[in-house]
C-alpha cells in the first residue's frame, strides 16, 4: 500500500462526496448504542432524503401491502443498516453518473456490483446471518475504487480498465500495484473509512482481493466478498460451460458454504437484482440476461453434483 498515493486520491475530486444528511446518519450509527430517535431527527432535516427513504420503503424490493408514509415507519421497516446501505448506494449512483470515466463501462460496473451484493447477502445469510447487512453493503461498494482510479489516474490505470469488461482476464491487486502503486480494494476501503462506515465493512473490502484473508475479524466477510465477486462476474458474462463448475466450486469452497446455497439462489437472482436496480434507479439490466446465464450455470452445477 502506498499511503502517499492514497492520500492524493482521497483529496482529489475523484472521490464522491456524500450529502451532509447521509454523513450525519453514518456518524450517528458509529455508536452501537445510538438513539433511534436521533436517526429519525437527522434524516427528517432533509426533505429530499425523506422522499428517497419513503420511495425505497415502498419499492418492489420489500413488497409491502400498506403504503409507508413516515420516516420512522420507513426506518422501522428497513432497519438502520439497510437504510444506510440503500441511501449510500442511491447517492453513489448519482455521484458516479457525473464522473469522467469514459473508459469504464459503468453499465457493466453496476451489473457486477448489484449481482455481487445479492450473492454476498445470500452467502452471508447461510454462513453468518448477523453479518448479512455488512456483507451486502461491502459487496455493493467493494469496487468503487475502480471508477475513482479511472478518474484520478486515467493514463496509468488505462491498462487495468481495459480488463474490466466481460470475458476478460481478472484484475489482480498485483497488476494494479504495478500500474498505480495501490489496488482498487485499498482505494475502496479508504473511501469507506472516510465516509465513517464500520471498520468491519472497510476492513473486509480492503481484503476482498486476497487469496488468503486469514482468520482475523474481517476475514469472514472478506471471503464472502471474494466468492460473491467470482460468481457475480460469471453471471455478467457468457461463460464457457467447461469452466462453470470449477469456478463455482472454487468460490463456495473458499468461503465455506454448501453448493446448495448457490443452487437455491440462481432461480431467483434475476428478480432480486431487478428489484435492487429499480430501488437504486440503475437502468443497466437487459431483460432475462441474468436468468439465462443463471439457468446455464444451474444446469451445469446440477449435472456436476449428480
Amino acid at each position: 500500500m502506498n499511503a502517499r498515493v492514497l492520500e492524493t486520491i482521497k483529496k482529489s475530486a475523484a472521490v464522491p462526496s456524500m450529502p451532509q444528511v447521509v454523513l450525519r446518519l453514518l456518524e450517528i450509527m458509529q455508536d452501537p448504542n445510538f438513539d433511534y430517535s436521533n436517526l429519525v431527527k437527522a434524516l427528517s432535516t432533509d426533505p429530499g432524503t425523506v422522499s428517497e427513504i419513503l420511495r425505497l420503503a415502498n419499492s418492489a424490493l420489500f413488497g409491502i401491502r400498506n403504503k409507508v408514509v413516515s420516516t420512522r415507519q420507513a426506518l422501522t421497516l428497513l432497519g438502520p443498516k439497510r437504510t444506510r446501505s440503500l441511501l449510500l448506494g442511491r447517492y453513489l449512483v448519482d455521484a458516479l453518473s457525473t464522473k469522467k470515466t469514459a473508459s469504464l463501462d459503468m453499465s457493466y460496473f453496476w451489473r457486477r456490483s448489484l449481482a455481487s451484493s445479492i450473492v454476498a447477502a445470500h452467502i452471508a445469510e447461510a454462513l453468518a446471518p448477523n453479518q448479512r447487512d455488512e456483507a451486502f453493503i461491502a459487496a455493493l461498494l467493494a469496487d468503487i475504487g475502480v471508477p475513482i482510479l479511472a478518474e484520478a489516474l486515467p493514463d496509468k490505470y488505462a491498462p487495468i480498465i481495459a480488463c474490466y469488461r466481460p470475458n476478460s482476464a481478472p484484475i489482480t491487486a498485483e497488476d494494479e500495484q504495478d500500474a498505480v502503486e495501490v489496488s482498487h480494494a485499498e482505494v475502496s476501503a479508504m473511501v469507506l473509512t472516510h465516509w465513517t462506515l464500520p471498520e468491519s465493512v472497510a476492513g473486509a473490502v480492503n481484503l476482498h482481493q486476497s487469496a488468503n484473508p486469514g482468520t482475523g475479524p474481517f476475514a469472514t466477510i472478506a471471503r464472502v466478498l471474494n466468492a460473491a465477486d467470482r460468481i457475480a462476474t460469471l453471471l455478467c458474462e457468457t461463460p464457457e460451460k467447461t469452466t462453470i463448475s470449477d469456478i463455482c466450486n472454487s468460490a463456495v469452497e473458499f468461503v465455506g458454504v454448501e453448493m446448495s446455497v448457490l443452487l437455491k439462489l440462481l432461480p431467483i437472482i434475476e428478480r432480486e437484482i431487478e428489484e435492487l436496480a429499480d430501488a437504486l434507479r440503475i437502468d443497466v439490466i437487459p431483460g432475462n440476461t441474468y436468468a439465462i446465464v443463471a439457468k446455464t450455470v444451474q444446469d451445469e452445477l446440477l449435472q456436476y453434483t449428480a
